[in-house]
Parts: structure tokens; sequence; C-alpha cells
């Protein structure tokens, strides 16, 4: 662990964190703030923008290590939020929701997981 690492999760987790935050207020304002649609949508792109940064450091982009932990520890980090998903699959049970928090959990799971495979696949059919 260097000091320039840590610049680097430092800085990339600002980044992430900052465009967790306008996605979720954003997601509040286009949809409703009743079911945690920022949350999903933000672990959703997260996990395809992290397989696609994995995808790509294999197959096209020689990066520094630096520039790598850069991207996804820091960046997907800051951006993805798995903890607060818990809370708001918490909250929905909490209200009453069950259903709703069960597909909420379910879709999160799925989706997020789905996306990083299709990232990887889409990064390792690039020409």
């Amino acid at each position: 662990m260097t000091p320039q690492l840590i610049l680097a999760v430092a800085a990339g987790g600002a980044l992430g964190s900052v465009a967790r935050y306008f996605v979720g207020v954003g997601s509040g304002k286009l949809f409703g703030t009743e079911f945690p649609w920022g949350t999903l949508i933000i672990n959703v792109t997260g996990s395809f923008l992290i397989g696609a940064f994995v995808g790509m450091f294999a197959a096209k982009w020689d990066l520094s290590q630096t520039m790598r932990i850069f991207l996804t520890v820091g960046i997907c980090g800051g951006f993805t939020t798995f903890s607060t998903f818990s809370l708001d699959g918490y909250y929905l049970i909490e209200r009453g929701q069950t259903l709703a928090s069960f597909a909420y959990m379910v879709a999160s799971v799925a989706l997020s997981v789905g996306a990083l495979i299709a990232a990887l696949r889409l990064v390792r059919a690039l020409p």
C-alpha cells in the first residue's frame, strides 16, 4: 500500500460518491421515492461498469495498478451502494411492503450479476 494507491482510492471514491448522489437524487425525481429505484440503478450500473473495467484490463487496456485501483476500488467502490441496498430492503419490510422488498432484493442481485456478465462478454467480443 503506497501513498499513490491511497490517493487513487480517495480521488476515485470521491468521484464515485458524487456520481452516486446525482444518480440517486435524479432517480428519485424521475421515478419517485416509494421504491428504491436509485439504489437499484446504481448497483446495476456499478456492476456493469466494474465488469467493463475488469474486462478491458484483461483484454485491451495496459494500465498501471494505480489507474486500475482508481477505476475499480475508487470510482466503482464509491459509486455502488450495497450497504444501502440492505437498508432499503429492510425499510420496505418495516413499512409492510414485504413483496416489494423481495422483488427489490432479487432484482438487485440478479440484474447486477447479469450486468457484470454482460459487460465482460461485451468487452471480450470487441475486436
